[in-house]
């Protein structure tokens, strides 16, 4: 399996992990000898409520037997797509009514740029460094510094970049800006949180410039941060939000998500401004529906995200941990360098815990496990590194 793997399975990296899963269940994934490995990064924010949750093992299994593809997007009515909507819809501001559903993030992020584009007749970007959207060539196209596209240029030309939390870079959004697009939380910078004033001050920017403001949760969202959406910690609400990995427990799932008066500019001139064959796929918006209503039912998965956050900083205490970021169950732990990052992950995996590190942070540990994790199984995992550390 392992020599079929690395033959007929088109690599990302030349030193994958190469686990061979069997099984997975709750917070941990179980190889084929039968070892368990406690799954600190929910296959990268994807296994909010941890690998074959029951609520969403059985509405993929009823949707399966009940129908899958049908025709392509938006063209019949698809009871799991109506109701997920509607249930996504009543948890935002009545601004954000009206959802795309996708894929996948970086579709979600390539739809919400050709609507910004649609809406408001302009063709240029603000990003962040150091911001992820994506690795489809739109998305790449936002990203800074260039270490991961530069070998795929040219890509979208109009992008302008400002620095995270920065006031200097506010003036580069103009009356040519179709959007500012933004993770809420910077995701692979190691986990930067946004400075609620500055964050705010790019609202009234767009505001003033006719800009729309794109904010994409496709990690921070579904309660990893401690609300359902993070922006609702920081007194902003966007033209158009980006959901993805969580959003569909374990389906291939996107959205991005606006108000109605913004979509519609997609159904004409031309018409079919933005298809797609697969997106919303009723099994992968059931898994998403049961998702979300299973988060809303039980409030306090999400209310002990805070508690939890406060567990693991207490007890990730080391000479060799420099710093510790964090949102919610969402860390970033900074190491010396990349070589001792490897080591420690490599520890981990010996000793039966996954965790990884950031795109544009090698000095930084990935933490984000399900939001189902007890705090035993977090004093375990949070042993398990100081022993790796030591």
């Amino acid at each position: 399996m392992r020599a079929n793997f690395l033959k007929h399975i088109a690599q990302t990296s030349p030193a994958p992990m190469a686990l061979e899963i069997a099984g997975g269940e709750g917070v941990y994934l179980i190889d084929t000898a039968g070892k368990r490995y406690l799954d600190l990064i929910a296959g990268i924010g994807v296994s909010a409520l941890g690998h074959n949750h029951p609520a969403v093992v059985e509405a993929v299994q009823r949707q399966a037997a009940t129908y899958m593809h049908t025709l392509v997007y938006g063209e019949f009515i698809l009871s799991p797509q109506v109701e997920l909507a509607t249930l996504l819809c009543a948890q935002l501001p009545p601004e954000l009514d009206n959802v795309y559903f996708t894929n996948s993030g970086t579709e979600a992020t390539e739809g919400a740029m050709k609507l910004a584009k649609r809406y408001t007749g302009r063709a240029e970007f603000v990003a962040a460094t150091h911001a992820y959207h994506g690795s489809t060539q739109g998305a790449a196209s936002l990203m800074w510094p260039k270490d991961f596209t530069q070998a795929f240029h040219p890509l979208l030309p109009g992008i302008t970049h400002l620095e995270f939390n920065d006031d200097a870079g506010l003036d580069r959004i103009t009356e040519h800006t179709a959007a500012v697009i933004l993770e809420t939380v910077q995701a692979e910078w190691g986990l930067r949180t946004p400075r609620p004033e500055w964050l705010q001050a790019v609202r009234r920017r767009c505001d003033e410039t006719g800009a729309l403001l794109i904010l994409d949760e496709i990690q921070a969202g579904m309660g990893r941060t401690g609300t359902l959406f993070a922006f609702e910690q920081y007194g902003v609400v966007p033209d158009i939000l980006l959901l993805a990995k969580g959003f569909g427990g374990g389906m291939p799932l996107g959205a991005f998500v606006a108000r109605r008066e913004v979509m519609q500019t997609l159904t004409a001139n031309p018409v079919l401004g933005h298809i797609t064959t697969f997106g919303g796929h009723p099994v992968s918006c059931a898994a998403g529906l049961a998702t979300l209503r299973t988060l809303v039912e039980r409030p306090e998965l999400i209310a002990s995200v805070k508690e939890k956050e406060a567990l693991f900083r207490r007890r990730l205490v080391h000479p060799r941990i420099r710093d510790v970021r964090s949102a919610g169950l969402w860390m970033a732990v900074e190491l010396a360098d990349f070589s001792e990052i490897q080591w420690t992950i490599a520890g981990c995996l010996e000793r039966g815990l996954v965790t990884d590190w950031f795109l544009f942070n090698e000095r930084s540990l990935r933490i984000a496990p399900p939001l189902t994790i007890s705090e035993e199984e977090i004093e375990w995992a949070c042993g398990v590194i100081l022993e790796a550390l030591g």
